[in-house]
């Protein structure tokens, strides 16, 4: 029986081909997965996971969870009925600590495992809701999952060549080629790519920003081998 009575089944008999990762801002573990289990809050996710590395499991991977809300990847608009939640215990503020990770990784590796889901469609709350969410956060450790083929990252100036167009029209063409089409402003769309590749960078869309989406886009175009939403 399901820890968290916040679910449902997935619409039209949905299949899950995305990864969710989130953090949980709240003050402690016990406090988050007492909100996720609380029918009053309206909130769940399939698996919390401690500081300490303890995985909790909430939903059944086939039942759809309540943990992504309004927003968009590439064509799937209801991420819900397409995705599986990983809550993460921590606020946003501080590095996640290294039992959490190592019990993501063996996680998502059995999760992608299962459902065939693809490194490049391993995503963050804060990709999919530009502007209305910002976890994992810019503390998240992205380039550790791709290093474990658990995820993606950018290399400038990879296999596609010089950027042949910059400014913000630009960017935004191919950060929807990538995954980003919520429909939401330049200046949100920059920013979510930012806060997970390059959480430093300030200011207007810069080549650096080019190089690095025109690579992702060119090797990890969405819903390239998705089905229909």
């Amino acid at each position: 029986m399901p820890l968290s009575p916040n679910h449902g089944p997935r619409r039209l008999g949905a299949r899950p081909d995305l990864v969710v990762i989130h953090y949980t801002a709240m003050e402690s573990h016990d406090a988050a997965l007492a909100r996720l289990c609380d029918p009053a809050a309206e909130v769940s996710a399939h698996w919390l996971i401690s500081g300490a590395g303890t995985v909790t499991k909430l939903v059944p991977e086939a039942l759809r969870a309540w943990h992504a809300g309004a927003g968009r990847w590439g064509a799937v608009g209801d991420v819900n009925s397409r995705s599986i939640g990983i809550e993460l215990y921590n606020c946003g503020d501080h590095p996640f600590a290294g039992p959490q990770m190592a019990a993501l990784e063996e996680l998502l590796a059995g999760v992608m495992t299962r459902w065939q889901i693809p490194p490049e469609r391993i995503i963050g709350h804060s990709d999919m809701a530009p502007g209305r969410k910002d976890d994992p956060g810019p503390r998240f450790d992205w380039q550790r999952l791709a290093r474990r083929g658990l995820s993606v990252w950018p290399v400038a100036g990879r296999e596609q060549g010089p950027v042949a167009a910059s400014g913000p029209a630009a960017f935004d063409d191919l950060a929807k080629q990538f995954g980003y089409t919520a429909d939401v402003t330049h200046a949100q769309r920059l920013a979510a790519f930012r806060l997970r590749f390059r959480p430093r960078a300030t200011g207007p869309v810069d080549a650096a920003d080019m190089a690095l989406i025109a690579d992702l886009a060119h090797r990890f175009p969405v819903d390239r081998t998705a089905p229909a939403p």
